[in-house]
């Protein structure tokens, strides 16, 4: 009684019917089984507490591999039928003695159990893993997402900051002005191309500075072939100061021009994408003495 007991608590029947004992461990357990009512009955409970929870937790298997199954089933029915047949033949020829054959060998059902038990428990560890992959899976997806939307307003957030900075100091830059008398304000009034053309012109006299107000230009927008080009008048003869374009949506109010010592006017007129040598004086847009 006290060695079955002893049996019972070495963990070893737990083994067992997961199947994971040698040949010959298999056999001392049937042989303690066989002697000790005890042992046979703890086998029988631990495999009907695995098999509840197996079948508890136990995934409907899809009618696709109940098709395969029966299929593999009726292709080995004609070596099953002949196997048969060749056994009743050799019973019906050869009389012998009358002898009781179990069914299955010893230890065949609870081996199917176990393996059953297994297969389930597989199947529920696999649902279990899948479900937590694809959780994770659609977490990853969302904080990627959330990822990128941070990054893009970074960038927005970086852009509108720039562009702050650099409006603050043009405009910094445009209200010291007044206190600096070499810088000079020269306004361009529109001519028979556009009456209504205007824009502003601050040169530095000394420094030799000279920039465009876009804030206060109206000038009509220039296409993709054609650009404004600044002149400045000096002794009479035309120089080039650069060429600008038009936009409603420029991001400087200061537009950066060509340096020069000395001018007596400043002039715009449209020529081709680029500039040109010399102005063409039809084209004429606007003009403005200092």
């Amino acid at each position: 009684m006290e060695e079955g007991k002893a049996y019972i608590e070495s963990g070893i029947l737990e083994l067992y019917v997961l199947g994971e004992l040698s040949t010959q461990e298999q056999h001392e357990v049937e042989a303690m089984a066989a002697k000790y009512p005890e042992v046979k009955a703890e086998i029988t409970a631990i495999e009907l507490a695995m098999e509840k929870y197996a079948m508890h937790n136990a995934i409907e298997p899809s009618p696709e591999l109940e098709t395969i199954i029966l299929g593999k089933i009726v292709a080995t029915a004609p070596v099953v039928q002949e196997k048969i047949a060749v056994n009743v033949i050799s019973a019906v020829a050869e009389p012998q003695q009358a002898t009781t054959v179990p069914l299955y060998p010893a230890g065949y059902e609870s081996k199917i159990r176990t393996l059953r038990i297994a297969l389930a428990a597989c199947a529920a560890l696999l649902l279990v893993a899948g479900v937590a992959l694809y959780s994770a899976h659609t977490e990853l997806g969302t904080a990627k997402n959330q990822i990128i939307a941070l990054n893009q307003e970074k960038q927005r957030f970086a852009t509108t900051v720039n562009y702050m900075t650099e409006t603050n100091k043009e405009l910094q830059t445009i209200a010291d002005m007044p206190a600096d008398p070499d810088w000079k304000t020269v306004r361009l009034a529109g001519t028979k191309m556009d009456p209504e053309a205007k824009m502003t012109v601050y040169w530095h006299t000394s420094g030799r500075h000279v920039m465009l107000d876009n804030s206060k230009m109206s000038l009509p927008k220039n296409d993709e072939a054609h650009q404004y080009q600044l002149w400045a008048l000096v002794k009479g003869k035309p120089v080039d100061l650069g060429v600008f374009d038009v936009k409603a949506d420029s991001s400087h109010i200061l537009l950066k021009m060509k340096e020069i010592a000395g001018a007596e006017a400043f002039a715009v007129t449209l020529e081709k994408r680029g500039g040109s040598p010399g102005p063409t004086m039809d084209q004429m847009i606007a003009m403005g003495g200092v």
